[in-house]
Formats: structure tokens, C-alpha cells, sequence
């Protein structure tokens, strides 16, 4: 059962699973290169965007993967978890407008460390866009 603090180790199995939704806007793009220092032309220009393989400007890639960290400090397993390691593999680019599902399933349980592993994906539509696996430790109760 969720707390204040969200789940504890021993509230998980595996096959659980949360989800974050968000429609990524162009403010969403200007705001991450300002914060992130990325200003990479592809994501900023379109006119430069129309030259490369995408040939329209993309969101980063590390702002989808920003929605991955969303499910995992905020649902499942939420509030108080420690984010250990995630492994990315960029499929597909996000553009503006495309909503992204992050989904974080829990694959794994080492109640020794009170660590969960998930397999963690973010999709557009059908589209896989991100596949990861994602570390966490989780508060436990004892």
C-alpha cells in the first residue's frame, strides 16, 4: 500500500507497473536546452533539423528519459526510492507534440539489498522511442 514516503520494498512483485504520460512541447524543448546546456541545432533550428536524418527538429532524448525518472520518484516505487543506474537505447525520435508514455514493470527483487530492478520503455503510440532497465533502492519497513 502507498505512503506519504510511497511503496516499500516490501509492498513490490514483480510484473507491477506505473506509467507517466506527457505531450512534449516546444516549451518543453527550449526549457531543457536552457537547463541542460544541450543546444544542439536539431532540436532548436528547424531549418537545420530539414538537413539531418529527422528532417524536422526532435525533442532530447534525455528529456524523454526524464519521464522514466518522473514514474519512478513519483509512482512506482515513488517517494523516498534512490535511483541507482538506467541503461537507455534511444529507437525512435520524439517530436513536438507526440505524447510520451514512460512505463517503468518491476523485473526483479534483492531483498538483501532492498534494490528493485524494472524494465523501463517509453513509447509514442505504439512506437518504442526509449527501452531501458532502471535500478532503484526502495525504503523498507524493518
Amino acid at each position: 500500500m502507498p505512503t506519504a514516503a510511497g511503496l516499500f520494498f516490501e509492498d513490490l512483485s514483480e510484473g507491477q507497473s506505473a506509467s507517466y504520460a506527457k505531450t512534449v512541447s516546444e516549451a518543453d524543448i527550449v526549457l531543457f536546452a536552457g537547463v541542460s546546456g544541450d543546444t544542439n541545432p536539431v532540436h532548436l533550428d528547424q531549418s537545420y533539423a530539414e538537413t539531418t536524418m529527422f528532417k524536422s527538429r526532435i525533442a532530447h532524448g534525455m528529456l524523454s528519459a526524464g519521464f522514466i525518472s518522473t514514474v519512478l520518484g513519483t509512482k512506482l516505487p515513488g517517494p523516498g526510492a534512490i535511483y541507482l543506474s538506467q541503461s537507455l537505447k534511444f529507437k525512435a525520435p520524439v517530436r513536438i507534440g507526440d505524447t510520451v508514455v514512460a512505463t517503468a514493470t518491476v523485473t526483479g527483487l534483492d531483498a538483501a539489498k532492498k534494490r528493485a530492478t524494472l524494465a523501463t520503455v517509453c513509447k509514442v503510440g505504439d512506437t518504442v522511442v526509449i527501452d531501458g532497465e532502471a535500478v532503484v533502492m526502495v525504503p523498507s519497513r524493518a
